[in-house]
Protein backbone atom coordinates (compact mmCIF):
# COMPACT_ATOMS: atom_id res chain seq x y z
CA UNK A 1 0.00 0.00 0.00
CA UNK A 2 1.29 3.44 -0.88
CA UNK A 3 2.25 5.79 1.94
CA UNK A 4 -0.08 8.73 2.55
CA UNK A 5 1.45 12.04 3.58
CA UNK A 6 -0.21 13.89 6.44
CA UNK A 7 -0.38 17.07 4.38
CA UNK A 8 -2.51 15.29 1.76
CA UNK A 9 -4.43 13.29 4.35
CA UNK A 10 -5.65 16.36 6.19
CA UNK A 11 -6.61 18.13 2.97
CA UNK A 12 -8.78 15.21 1.81
CA UNK A 13 -12.54 15.20 2.02
CA UNK A 14 -13.10 11.46 2.42
CA UNK A 15 -11.73 8.77 4.69
CA UNK A 16 -10.67 5.23 3.85
CA UNK A 17 -7.69 3.03 4.54
CA UNK A 18 -4.38 4.88 4.85
CA UNK A 19 -0.75 3.99 5.48
CA UNK A 20 0.91 6.61 7.67
CA UNK A 21 4.67 6.64 8.28
CA UNK A 22 6.34 9.10 10.61
CA UNK A 23 7.71 9.85 14.05
CA UNK A 24 5.89 9.76 17.37
CA UNK A 25 5.58 13.17 18.97
CA UNK A 26 3.61 12.01 22.03
CA UNK A 27 2.10 8.87 23.47
CA UNK A 28 -0.79 8.85 25.92
CA UNK A 29 -2.19 5.76 27.58
CA UNK A 30 -5.85 5.18 28.37
CA UNK A 31 -7.76 2.16 29.60
CA UNK A 32 -7.69 -0.40 26.82
CA UNK A 33 -6.09 1.84 24.15
CA UNK A 34 -3.37 4.41 23.43
CA UNK A 35 -3.22 7.76 21.64
CA UNK A 36 -0.22 8.51 19.41
CA UNK A 37 0.53 11.86 17.83
CA UNK A 38 2.39 11.20 14.57
CA UNK A 39 4.22 13.72 12.39
CA UNK A 40 5.84 12.87 9.04
CA UNK A 41 7.44 16.24 8.28
CA UNK A 42 5.14 17.08 5.37
CA UNK A 43 3.36 19.80 7.34
CA UNK A 44 3.13 21.34 10.78
CA UNK A 45 0.11 19.32 11.86
CA UNK A 46 0.19 15.93 13.57
CA UNK A 47 -2.31 13.13 13.10
CA UNK A 48 -3.79 11.38 16.10
CA UNK A 49 -3.70 7.60 15.98
CA UNK A 50 -6.02 5.56 18.23
CA UNK A 51 -4.63 2.06 18.86
CA UNK A 52 -6.64 -0.49 20.81
CA UNK A 53 -4.68 -2.79 23.11
CA UNK A 54 -5.38 -5.87 21.01
CA UNK A 55 -3.05 -8.87 20.79
CA UNK A 56 -2.10 -7.69 17.27
CA UNK A 57 -1.16 -4.13 18.30
CA UNK A 58 -0.05 -4.31 21.92
CA UNK A 59 3.41 -5.90 21.42
CA UNK A 60 4.43 -3.15 19.01
CA UNK A 61 2.77 -0.47 21.12
CA UNK A 62 4.91 -1.42 24.10
CA UNK A 63 8.02 -0.51 22.05
CA UNK A 64 6.75 2.96 21.16
CA UNK A 65 8.06 6.08 22.89
CA UNK A 66 8.46 9.70 21.89
CA UNK A 67 10.74 9.90 18.85
CA UNK A 68 10.14 6.38 17.56
CA UNK A 69 9.71 5.85 13.80
CA UNK A 70 6.53 3.92 13.02
CA UNK A 71 4.16 2.84 10.29
CA UNK A 72 0.42 2.76 10.99
CA UNK A 73 -2.17 1.27 8.70
CA UNK A 74 -5.80 1.90 9.50
CA UNK A 75 -9.01 3.75 8.77
CA UNK A 76 -9.05 7.53 8.42
CA UNK A 77 -12.19 8.57 10.26
CA UNK A 78 -13.72 11.87 11.41
CA UNK A 79 -12.30 12.87 14.78
CA UNK A 80 -14.60 13.66 17.70
CA UNK A 81 -11.83 15.77 19.28
CA UNK A 82 -11.88 19.54 18.88
CA UNK A 83 -9.34 21.11 16.56
CA UNK A 84 -8.70 18.12 14.31
CA UNK A 85 -10.64 16.92 11.30
CA UNK A 86 -9.42 13.33 11.04
CA UNK A 87 -7.83 10.60 13.12
CA UNK A 88 -6.58 7.13 12.29
CA UNK A 89 -8.00 3.97 13.86
CA UNK A 90 -4.99 1.64 13.80
CA UNK A 91 -5.31 -1.88 12.40
CA UNK A 92 -1.57 -2.56 12.04
CA UNK A 93 1.47 -0.99 13.72
CA UNK A 94 5.14 -1.46 12.81
CA UNK A 95 8.01 0.05 14.79
CA UNK A 96 10.97 0.82 12.54
CA UNK A 97 13.20 2.42 15.12
CA UNK A 98 12.82 2.95 18.86
CA UNK A 99 13.94 6.04 20.80
CA UNK A 100 15.27 5.57 24.32
CA UNK A 101 13.15 7.85 26.54
CA UNK A 102 16.06 8.23 28.95
CA UNK A 103 18.45 9.71 26.39
CA UNK A 104 16.30 11.14 23.54
CA UNK A 105 16.91 14.88 23.63
CA UNK A 106 13.58 16.07 22.22
CA UNK A 107 10.89 15.63 24.82
CA UNK A 108 7.53 17.42 24.90
CA UNK A 109 8.73 20.82 26.07
CA UNK A 110 10.18 23.97 24.59
CA UNK A 111 13.92 23.95 23.98
CA UNK A 112 16.11 27.01 23.56
CA UNK A 113 17.64 27.82 20.18
CA UNK A 114 21.08 27.62 21.75
CA UNK A 115 20.45 24.06 22.93
CA UNK A 116 18.95 23.00 19.61
CA UNK A 117 22.04 24.20 17.74
CA UNK A 118 24.02 21.59 19.68
CA UNK A 119 21.73 18.86 18.30
CA UNK A 120 21.29 20.17 14.76
CA UNK A 121 20.92 16.57 13.58
CA UNK A 122 17.69 16.26 15.59
CA UNK A 123 16.24 19.78 15.62
CA UNK A 124 14.44 19.41 12.23
CA UNK A 125 11.96 17.21 14.16
CA UNK A 126 10.79 20.19 16.22
CA UNK A 127 7.87 22.30 15.06
CA UNK A 128 9.98 25.44 14.60
CA UNK A 129 12.77 23.90 12.56
CA UNK A 130 10.53 21.63 10.56
CA UNK A 131 8.54 24.74 9.62
CA UNK A 132 11.73 26.65 8.78
CA UNK A 133 12.97 23.89 6.47
CA UNK A 134 9.64 23.71 4.65
CA UNK A 135 9.68 27.48 4.19
CA UNK A 136 13.28 27.27 2.99
CA UNK A 137 12.31 24.70 0.38
CA UNK A 138 9.33 26.76 -0.77
CA UNK A 139 11.40 29.93 -1.02
CA UNK A 140 14.01 28.15 -3.16
CA UNK A 141 11.22 27.04 -5.44
CA UNK A 142 9.86 30.59 -5.60
CA UNK A 143 13.28 31.98 -6.57
CA UNK A 144 13.49 29.63 -9.54
CA UNK A 145 9.88 30.29 -10.55
CA UNK A 146 10.45 34.07 -10.50
CA UNK A 147 13.47 34.02 -12.79
CA UNK A 148 12.30 31.23 -15.07
CA UNK A 149 9.03 33.07 -15.68
CA UNK A 150 11.07 36.09 -16.84
CA UNK A 151 13.23 34.14 -19.25
CA UNK A 152 16.37 33.98 -17.10
CA UNK A 153 18.67 30.99 -17.49
CA UNK A 154 19.95 29.22 -14.38
CA UNK A 155 23.75 28.89 -14.64
CA UNK A 156 26.21 27.27 -12.25
CA UNK A 157 29.21 29.26 -11.05
CA UNK A 158 32.27 27.32 -9.83
CA UNK A 159 32.74 26.65 -6.13
CA UNK A 160 36.52 26.22 -6.47
CA UNK A 161 38.01 29.41 -7.84
CA UNK A 162 41.22 31.33 -8.32
CA UNK A 163 39.38 34.66 -8.18
CA UNK A 164 38.48 36.39 -4.94
CA UNK A 165 35.79 38.61 -6.51
CA UNK A 166 37.67 41.58 -5.07
CA UNK A 167 35.91 43.24 -2.16
CA UNK A 168 33.36 40.48 -1.56
CA UNK A 169 35.02 39.00 1.54
CA UNK A 170 37.87 36.89 2.91
CA UNK A 171 38.38 33.53 1.20
CA UNK A 172 38.88 30.04 2.52
CA UNK A 173 42.00 28.62 0.92
CA UNK A 174 41.85 25.12 -0.53
CA UNK A 175 44.92 22.93 -0.88
CA UNK A 176 45.71 19.30 -1.62
CA UNK A 177 49.11 19.63 0.07
CA UNK A 178 49.81 18.28 3.51
CA UNK A 179 50.28 21.14 5.94
CA UNK A 180 53.81 20.12 6.99
CA UNK A 181 54.98 19.77 3.40
CA UNK A 182 53.42 23.07 2.39
CA UNK A 183 55.12 24.89 5.28
CA UNK A 184 58.55 23.79 4.04
CA UNK A 185 58.05 25.17 0.52
CA UNK A 186 58.80 28.65 -0.70
CA UNK A 187 55.69 30.53 -1.90
CA UNK A 188 56.50 30.09 -5.60
CA UNK A 189 57.27 26.39 -5.19
CA UNK A 190 54.17 25.86 -3.10
CA UNK A 191 51.96 27.51 -5.72
CA UNK A 192 53.46 25.28 -8.40
CA UNK A 193 52.90 22.18 -6.26
CA UNK A 194 49.23 22.98 -5.69
CA UNK A 195 46.67 20.82 -7.47
CA UNK A 196 45.76 23.66 -9.84
CA UNK A 197 49.29 25.03 -10.06
CA UNK A 198 48.17 28.16 -8.24
CA UNK A 199 46.39 29.12 -5.00
CA UNK A 200 42.73 28.19 -4.94
CA UNK A 201 39.83 29.03 -2.67
CA UNK A 202 36.13 28.57 -2.06
CA UNK A 203 34.07 31.12 -3.91
CA UNK A 204 32.79 34.24 -2.17
CA UNK A 205 30.47 35.09 -5.06
CA UNK A 206 29.39 33.81 -8.46
CA UNK A 207 29.00 37.33 -9.79
CA UNK A 208 31.99 37.57 -12.10
CA UNK A 209 31.12 34.27 -13.77
CA UNK A 210 27.47 35.33 -14.03
CA UNK A 211 28.62 38.44 -15.88
CA UNK A 212 30.41 36.27 -18.45
CA UNK A 213 27.27 34.18 -18.94
CA UNK A 214 24.99 37.21 -19.21
CA UNK A 215 27.17 38.62 -21.99
CA UNK A 216 26.34 35.50 -24.00
CA UNK A 217 22.85 34.44 -22.90
CA UNK A 218 21.27 37.77 -21.98
CA UNK A 219 19.68 37.24 -18.55
CA UNK A 220 21.01 34.62 -16.13
CA UNK A 221 21.03 33.81 -12.42
CA UNK A 222 23.10 31.66 -10.12
CA UNK A 223 21.80 30.09 -6.91
CA UNK A 224 24.44 28.29 -4.92
CA UNK A 225 26.67 28.12 -1.85
CA UNK A 226 29.26 30.79 -1.12
CA UNK A 227 31.90 30.99 1.61
CA UNK A 228 33.52 33.79 3.58
CA UNK A 229 36.32 33.33 6.08
CA UNK A 230 35.44 36.33 8.22
CA UNK A 231 35.67 35.86 11.97
CA UNK A 232 32.24 37.39 12.56
CA UNK A 233 30.18 35.99 15.41
CA UNK A 234 27.06 38.01 14.67
CA UNK A 235 23.44 36.95 14.11
CA UNK A 236 23.74 37.91 10.42
CA UNK A 237 26.99 36.19 9.39
CA UNK A 238 27.92 32.61 8.62
CA UNK A 239 30.95 31.09 6.93
CA UNK A 240 28.80 29.09 4.49
CA UNK A 241 25.60 30.47 3.04
CA UNK A 242 23.60 30.55 -0.19
CA UNK A 243 23.39 33.42 -2.66
CA UNK A 244 20.97 34.28 -5.44
CA UNK A 245 22.81 36.35 -8.06
CA UNK A 246 20.99 37.50 -11.20
CA UNK A 247 22.78 39.31 -14.01
CA UNK A 248 21.11 41.12 -16.92
CA UNK A 249 22.70 42.14 -20.22
CA UNK A 250 21.73 45.47 -21.78
CA UNK A 251 20.54 46.69 -18.37
CA UNK A 252 21.30 49.70 -16.20
CA UNK A 253 20.96 50.57 -12.51
CA UNK A 254 17.26 51.38 -12.81
CA UNK A 255 16.62 47.92 -14.28
CA UNK A 256 18.63 46.41 -11.44
CA UNK A 257 16.60 48.17 -8.76
CA UNK A 258 13.32 47.25 -10.47
CA UNK A 259 14.30 43.57 -10.62
CA UNK A 260 15.38 43.45 -6.97
CA UNK A 261 12.16 45.08 -5.82
CA UNK A 262 10.03 42.74 -7.94
CA UNK A 263 11.90 39.68 -6.60
CA UNK A 264 11.50 40.61 -2.93
CA UNK A 265 7.81 41.40 -3.40
CA UNK A 266 7.26 38.11 -5.21
CA UNK A 267 8.97 36.14 -2.47
CA UNK A 268 7.06 37.84 0.34
CA UNK A 269 3.74 37.22 -1.40
CA UNK A 270 4.67 33.62 -2.21
CA UNK A 271 5.56 32.95 1.42
CA UNK A 272 2.22 34.26 2.66
CA UNK A 273 0.27 32.32 0.06
CA UNK A 274 2.11 29.00 0.15
CA UNK A 275 3.44 28.74 3.71
CA UNK A 276 0.40 29.90 5.65
CA UNK A 277 0.44 27.37 8.49
CA UNK A 278 4.20 27.54 9.03
CA UNK A 279 4.22 31.36 8.99
CA UNK A 280 1.35 31.36 11.49
CA UNK A 281 3.63 29.45 13.85
CA UNK A 282 6.40 32.03 13.43
CA UNK A 283 3.90 34.88 13.79
CA UNK A 284 2.61 33.44 17.06
CA UNK A 285 5.84 32.34 18.73
CA UNK A 286 8.79 34.11 17.04
CA UNK A 287 7.76 37.56 15.82
CA UNK A 288 4.23 38.84 16.33
CA UNK A 289 4.79 41.58 13.73
CA UNK A 290 5.83 39.09 11.05
CA UNK A 291 2.66 38.85 8.98
CA UNK A 292 2.02 42.64 8.84
CA UNK A 293 5.68 43.18 7.94
CA UNK A 294 5.49 40.75 5.01
CA UNK A 295 2.17 42.16 3.80
CA UNK A 296 3.61 45.67 3.89
CA UNK A 297 6.44 44.62 1.57
CA UNK A 298 4.18 44.35 -1.45
CA UNK A 299 1.56 46.91 -0.35
CA UNK A 300 3.40 49.92 -1.82
CA UNK A 301 6.49 50.82 -3.88
CA UNK A 302 9.82 50.74 -2.07
CA UNK A 303 11.36 54.07 -1.12
CA UNK A 304 14.36 55.05 -3.23
CA UNK A 305 17.01 57.64 -2.39
CA UNK A 306 20.65 58.29 -3.15
CA UNK A 307 23.38 57.60 -0.64
CA UNK A 308 23.84 61.36 -0.18
CA UNK A 309 20.11 61.72 0.55
CA UNK A 310 20.24 58.80 2.99
CA UNK A 311 23.11 60.45 4.87
CA UNK A 312 21.11 63.68 5.12
CA UNK A 313 18.10 61.76 6.44
CA UNK A 314 20.23 60.06 9.09
CA UNK A 315 21.86 63.32 10.17
CA UNK A 316 18.48 65.02 10.40
CA UNK A 317 16.96 62.19 12.46
CA UNK A 318 18.30 63.51 15.76
CA UNK A 319 19.17 59.95 16.74
CA UNK A 320 22.43 58.99 18.40
CA UNK A 321 23.91 56.15 16.37
CA UNK A 322 26.71 53.89 17.56
CA UNK A 323 28.46 54.38 14.21
CA UNK A 324 28.86 58.05 13.20
CA UNK A 325 27.36 59.13 9.89
CA UNK A 326 29.28 61.13 7.30
CA UNK A 327 29.19 61.66 3.54
CA UNK A 328 31.77 58.95 2.73
CA UNK A 329 30.54 56.34 5.20
CA UNK A 330 28.93 53.05 4.33
CA UNK A 331 25.61 52.34 6.01
CA UNK A 332 25.58 50.13 9.11
CA UNK A 333 22.69 47.91 10.13
CA UNK A 334 21.44 50.48 12.63
CA UNK A 335 21.29 53.11 9.87
CA UNK A 336 19.57 50.74 7.46
CA UNK A 337 16.95 49.73 10.02
CA UNK A 338 16.22 53.34 10.93
CA UNK A 339 15.53 54.17 7.29
CA UNK A 340 13.23 51.14 6.83
CA UNK A 341 11.49 50.95 10.17
CA UNK A 342 11.26 54.54 11.36
CA UNK A 343 11.80 57.02 8.55
CA UNK A 344 9.94 55.33 5.66
CA UNK A 345 8.09 52.38 7.23
CA UNK A 346 8.82 50.13 4.24
CA UNK A 347 11.75 48.65 2.31
CA UNK A 348 14.26 51.18 0.99
CA UNK A 349 16.69 51.16 -1.93
CA UNK A 350 19.79 53.33 -1.50
CA UNK A 351 21.83 53.97 -4.64
CA UNK A 352 24.75 55.98 -6.09
CA UNK A 353 27.39 55.30 -3.43
CA UNK A 354 30.80 57.01 -3.15
CA UNK A 355 33.24 55.07 -5.32
CA UNK A 356 35.74 54.76 -2.46
CA UNK A 357 33.51 52.38 -0.50
CA UNK A 358 32.44 50.15 -3.39
CA UNK A 359 34.09 47.54 -5.59
CA UNK A 360 36.14 48.24 -8.72
CA UNK A 361 33.62 46.62 -11.12
CA UNK A 362 30.77 49.05 -10.33
CA UNK A 363 30.07 51.58 -13.07
CA UNK A 364 31.50 55.03 -12.49
CA UNK A 365 28.85 57.73 -12.71
CA UNK A 366 29.29 60.87 -14.76
CA UNK A 367 30.15 62.89 -11.64
CA UNK A 368 33.36 60.85 -11.28
CA UNK A 369 32.68 60.54 -7.55
CA UNK A 370 29.94 57.95 -7.23
CA UNK A 371 29.20 54.54 -8.72
CA UNK A 372 25.92 53.08 -9.94
CA UNK A 373 25.54 50.78 -6.95
CA UNK A 374 22.43 49.95 -4.94
CA UNK A 375 21.47 48.22 -1.69
CA UNK A 376 17.95 47.02 -0.96
CA UNK A 377 17.16 47.35 2.75
CA UNK A 378 14.32 45.63 4.62
CA UNK A 379 12.96 45.88 8.18
CA UNK A 380 14.74 43.93 10.96
CA UNK A 381 17.47 42.68 8.60
CA UNK A 382 18.96 45.75 6.97
CA UNK A 383 20.69 44.95 3.67
CA UNK A 384 19.02 42.08 1.80
CA UNK A 385 20.29 42.71 -1.75
CA UNK A 386 23.36 44.52 -2.97
CA UNK A 387 24.34 45.13 -6.57
CA UNK A 388 25.23 47.56 -9.30
CA UNK A 389 25.43 48.37 -12.94
CA UNK A 390 28.78 46.92 -13.98
CA UNK A 391 31.56 48.94 -15.55
CA UNK A 392 31.43 47.94 -19.22
CA UNK A 393 34.02 50.46 -20.47
CA UNK A 394 37.47 48.87 -20.71
CA UNK A 395 39.44 52.05 -20.16
CA UNK A 396 37.43 53.06 -17.10
CA UNK A 397 37.55 49.54 -15.66
CA UNK A 398 41.34 49.23 -15.97
CA UNK A 399 41.75 52.68 -14.45
CA UNK A 400 39.60 51.71 -11.49
CA UNK A 401 41.58 48.50 -11.02
CA UNK A 402 44.80 50.52 -10.95
CA UNK A 403 43.32 52.93 -8.40
CA UNK A 404 42.58 50.09 -5.98
CA UNK A 405 45.89 48.32 -6.66
CA UNK A 406 44.40 45.32 -8.43
CA UNK A 407 46.66 43.64 -11.04
CA UNK A 408 45.13 43.05 -14.46
CA UNK A 409 46.77 39.72 -15.27
CA UNK A 410 44.64 37.44 -13.02
CA UNK A 411 41.52 39.05 -14.51
CA UNK A 412 42.50 38.82 -18.19
CA UNK A 413 39.37 36.78 -18.90
CA UNK A 414 37.15 39.36 -17.20
CA UNK A 415 38.76 42.20 -19.16
CA UNK A 416 38.28 40.24 -22.40
CA UNK A 417 34.52 40.63 -22.03
CA UNK A 418 35.10 44.39 -22.22
CA UNK A 419 37.30 44.00 -25.28
CA UNK A 420 34.98 41.83 -27.33
CA UNK A 421 31.37 42.86 -27.62
CA UNK A 422 31.07 44.69 -24.32
CA UNK A 423 27.56 45.76 -23.37
CA UNK A 424 25.89 47.49 -20.44
CA UNK A 425 24.87 44.98 -17.79
CA UNK A 426 23.77 44.94 -14.18
CA UNK A 427 23.08 42.51 -11.36
CA UNK A 428 22.88 41.97 -7.64
CA UNK A 429 23.29 39.37 -4.93
CA UNK A 430 20.64 38.37 -2.40
CA UNK A 431 21.59 36.39 0.69
CA UNK A 432 19.15 33.48 0.80
CA UNK A 433 19.48 33.03 4.57
CA UNK A 434 18.76 36.73 5.11
CA UNK A 435 15.62 36.30 3.03
CA UNK A 436 14.60 33.42 5.29
CA UNK A 437 15.22 35.59 8.36
CA UNK A 438 12.87 38.14 6.81
CA UNK A 439 10.03 35.72 6.00
CA UNK A 440 10.21 33.70 9.25
CA UNK A 441 11.09 36.37 11.79
CA UNK A 442 13.99 34.23 13.02
CA UNK A 443 16.66 36.59 14.28
CA UNK A 444 19.80 34.45 13.97
CA UNK A 445 21.23 33.16 10.69
CA UNK A 446 22.32 29.97 12.50
CA UNK A 447 18.67 29.00 12.75
CA UNK A 448 17.67 29.34 9.08
CA UNK A 449 20.26 26.94 7.65
CA UNK A 450 20.26 23.24 8.54
CA UNK A 451 23.89 22.96 9.66
CA UNK A 452 25.43 26.38 10.38
CA UNK A 453 29.14 26.93 9.76
CA UNK A 454 30.47 29.65 12.03
CA UNK A 455 33.88 30.39 13.62
CA UNK A 456 34.93 27.42 15.74
CA UNK A 457 31.91 25.31 14.72
CA UNK A 458 32.05 22.56 12.09
CA UNK A 459 29.80 19.91 13.61
CA UNK A 460 27.46 17.64 11.70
Amino acid sequence: MQRTRIKDMLAGETGGTVLLKGWVRTKREAKGFSFLEINDGSCLANVQVVADHTPELLPAMEQVNTGAAVAVEGELVPSPAAGQKWEVRAARLVVYGQADPETFALQKKRHSDEFLRTIAHLRPRTNKYGAMLRVRSEMARAVHEFFQARGFFNVHAPILTGSDCEGAGEMFRVSNLEAEKAARLEPAARAEAEFFGRPAGLTVSGQLEAELMALALGDVYTFGPTFRAENSNTPKHAAEFWMVEPEMAFADLADDMDLAEALVKHLARHALERCEADLALFGAFVDKTLLPTLTNIFAQPFARLTHAEAIRELKASGKSFEFPVHEASDLQTEHERYLCEERFGRPVIVYDYPKEIKAFYMRLNDDGKTVAAMDLLVPRIGELCGGSQREERLDVLTRRMAEVGLPEEPYWWYLDTRRYGSAPHAGFGMGFERLLMLVTGIANIRDVIPFPRTPGHLEF
